[in-house]
């Protein structure tokens, strides 16, 4: 199905299904049809779509494919927390996670097979990067756990974080495009104002999303507030160092009026200080903002250990005191290696034991 001579139609705007509809000599209107078809219902094949005529499904099935991932396997915490397994591909593997609150259920979804930025304290950062996820495998997450909201939480999700395996941006075209597709009431009708994306701090694409006048949220990785620090656990930072993201933030800001929200994961003896907590209450001044202080989750042989309890709270007191809106995040599925920086596919089942995901 998938041929060098096929195009995967999950791939295409609905103005590129327009023209092709001009094309082919058939009605534009049915654009909308087909990508109700895609999104919103979620079929796997053109035969579903039983609105369209014989011969418009038999020129669709000659000219595209439909891409879906396949659910492999999936671990439920002890707090709700839900991580699933999607196959791609024939060997490739990623990893989404809801994470259910009293209030909300969250969706993390993957923009990327493995990661190219290597952040020390980041199971993820071990893996190759392999290749991007399309616009229909990220959006193909977000429906499958969706799904778990509602089946396990009588709810649909609330939110949707780019917060796991890879780097959104360094995916910027097809993180976009499935943002569109979230978003577009002719798709999965989310609101914009529902949806984070999470970078580890690319200048040049952060000054893009501004250009584009994105409209959800954008979360910075930032981890330390001075250079050395950072460059030691992030080595993007060498690249992309706190000068430049500070000016791009302000960019991002005048463009699209949105407030920054940083994460900080906070490690034991290394960003934990007072001294470290005042570094971080002047970058952020940079930008209307909010803090998360994330508590570490261990992975294999690293060499970071959490905070005690005790420094995590009178580092955020350093930053209320500074009028700073704060959160302290606890970390949710930590016993099937579901919490923050620790997705990377430890266990890899038989992929052929796979089942479509379906509305």
């Amino acid at each position: 199905m998938n041929s060098d001579t096929k195009q995967n139609i999950r791939n295409l705007s609905l103005p590129d299904l327009q023209n092709y509809l001009e094309s082919i000599s058939e009605k534009k209107f049915r654009a909308k049809q087909i990508f109700e078809w895609l999104w919103k219902k979620n079929v796997s094949n053109f035969e579903e779509m039983s609105n369209l005529s014989f011969s418009l499904r038999k020129s669709l099935k000659n000219d595209f494919f439909i891409d879906h991932i396949l659910l492999s396997d999936q671990q439920v915490s002890k707090d709700g927390t839900v991580k699933c397994a999607f196959s791609i591909g024939e060997s490739q593997i990623v990893e989404g996670v809801m994470i259910p609150t009293t209030t909300r259920s969250t969706a993390c979804i993957s923009s990327q097979v493995g990661c190219s930025l290597a952040c020390t304290f980041c199971a993820t950062g071990r893996l190759k990067l392999l290749r991007n996820l399309t616009p229909g495998e990220i959006v193909d997450q977000v429906v499958y756990l969706n799904q778990l909201s509602i089946e396990n939480q009588q709810r649909p999700l609330t939110n949707i974080v780019y917060m796991g395996m890879g780097e959104p941006l360094l995916n910027y075209k097809n993180v976009l495009r499935s943002t569109e597709i979230l978003c577009s009431p002719d798709g999965l009708g989310i609101s914009p104002r529902r949806i984070t994306v999470s970078t580890a701090g690319i200048v040049k694409m952060i000054r893009k999303l501004g250009d584009d006048q994105v409209r959800f949220n954008l979360a910075l990785s930032l981890h330390a507030a001075n250079d050395t620090k950072r460059n030691k656990i992030m080595e993007i930072n060498e690249s992309n160092n706190l000068a430049e993201l500070s000016h791009a933030l302000r960019y991002f800001h005048e463009k699209t009026g949105s407030r920054i929200t940083f994460e900080y994961i906070i490690f034991k003896d290394f960003n934990d200080q007072p001294e470290d907590a005042y570094e971080l209450a002047n970058f952020a001044k940079c930008v209307p903002c909010k803090i998360n202080i994330i508590e570490y989750n261990p992975i294999d042989d690293g060499e970071f250990q959490q905070a005690t309890a005790e420094k995590v709270k009178a580092f955020a007191s350093i930053l209320e005191a500074k009028n700073m809106i704060v959160n302290v995040r606890r970390s949710r599925g930590k016993d099937i290696d579901a919490a923050c920086g620790q997705l990377a596919n430890k266990n890899k089942p038989a992929l052929q034991e796979g089942r479509i995901l379906k509305n």
